[in-house]
């Protein structure tokens, strides 16, 4: 089953381990993310492209996968780094186990690694390159000419390789969630249409919009703005997504004609970044980014501290901020932009994940706050769009 694994760093540090999933090669830029729960997740999001993730949670693999978890259609992550794999998996809704569950993507991973070591080399040299090897065959030279060719993630448009092609509708909602139980939104006496734009979207983002009895439509990433004014918008969601938003100047373009008709928008993650820029914000690289699902942010109006999803490497830079956005969130633990809300339009956005898969629900009442801004705008008349 287990074949010896090497995994080698851009630095030089070379760590030796078992392989698990596929065997072969892969190369990514590393990253280390501190959520205890929700490897699955992790993994088949979509803002993980092109990156190799450690999980410092030593023990992975217990409750296997299912069916329900993913966050898209398949791995996004390049390849998986862990302490120690599970030799069982526990649990009523596992189908397959992570070995074979990562094997049946290709995803080369590895275990037996002294993660503790890894994180810190990280935390102080930061994000890098590396590259897994795996099989009776190890070519350390060829890992290094990988990594020595991989572009890594800075001025690269990641967007362009996880946006769908096509727009379509979506209709899944979360299962036995309190606001499927309750009907919160059940006595407005008409849906709300949401358009969609996809940067590289979890699943868990559509379903709180649909438990809100929402109407959603996606629209890939390059989808002009001015063709889907021929309908009924209430709002429009930028997604997350992965990488850097400096390359996506196209996106960019076309937030800044929605900000035109005022319609109300919310950002998360790369959407709130490329949000910000639209309204003349510049983006950094961070030095190992936030990946977790433990992350204390203030919201600066309130006073009030929340535990949240995290998963960037690109930050909104402080030092940069247009008199027209305000900062609402930031960061506890290094005190970086984690949300912002624009003073003259009905636009918001947040750096995390407020949809938590994996992670806590502090952050759920963001799409409240997203519908109570769209039934305001109509409420008030502030432009009832019929565009």
């Amino acid at each position: 089953m287990y074949n010896l694994a090497i995994l080698l760093l851009e630095t030089g540090e070379k760590f030796y381990g078992k392989s698990f999933g596929a065997t072969g090669l892969t190369v990514g830029e590393i990253v280390f993310n501190t959520s205890m729960t929700g490897y699955q997740e992790i993994i088949s999001d979509p803002s993980y492209t092109n990156q190799i993730i450690t999980l410092t949670f030593p023990h992975i693999g217990n409750i296997g996968t299912n069916d329900n978890d993913k966050e898209s259609y398949k791995i996004y992550a390049s390849g998986l780094v862990i302490k120690k794999l599970s030799i069982l998996d526990s649990n009523y809704r596992s189908k397959i186990n992570l070995h074979l569950y990562l094997k049946k993507n290709n995803i080369v991973s590895i275990s037996e690694i002294d993660t503790r070591m890894l994180t810190n080399i990280l935390r102080n040299k930061g994000s890098q390159k590396c590259c897994i090897i795996s099989g009776r065959k190890l070519n350390l030279n060829l890992a290094k000419t990988k990594i020595k060719n991989f572009k890594g993630l800075k001025n690269i448009d990641l967007v362009k390789k996880v946006t769908g092609k096509i727009p379509y509708k979506w209709y899944l909602g979360t299962i036995n969630i309190i606001y499927n139980k309750l009907n919160l939104y059940k006595n407005i006496f008409f849906k709300l249409n949401i358009i969609v734009y996809d940067y590289g979207i979890k699943n868990s983002i559509m379903k709180m919009l649909i438990d809100r009895d929402c109407n959603l439509k996606v629209f890939p990433s390059f989808f002009n703005i001015k063709k889907i004014l021929k309908k009924k918008i209430n709002g429009i969601l930028l997604s997350n997504g992965p990488g850097d938003p400096n390359p996506c100047n196209y996106i960019i373009k076309n937030i800044k004609k929605m900000l035109k008709y005022n319609i109300p928008t919310f950002g998360i993650c790369l959407g709130h970044q490329l949000l910000a820029m639209s309204c003349g914000a510049k983006i950094i690289k961070m030095k190992f980014g936030h990946h977790g699902s433990n992350h204390p942010v203030q919201n600066l109006n309130k006073k009030k501290i929340l535990i949240t999803s995290q998963n960037h490497g690109f930050i909104v830079n402080l030092n940069n901020i247009p008199k027209i956005l305000k900062i609402s969130y930031i960061s506890l633990f290094d005190k970086t932009i984690q949300g912002i809300k624009h003073k003259k339009k009905l636009a918001f956005g947040f750096q995390g994940h407020p949809e938590a898969n994996p992670g806590t629900n502090d952050i759920f009442f963001l799409f409240d706050s997203f519908i109570n801004i769209m039934l305001k705008s109509l409420y008030y008349k502030i432009k009832v769009f019929k565009l």
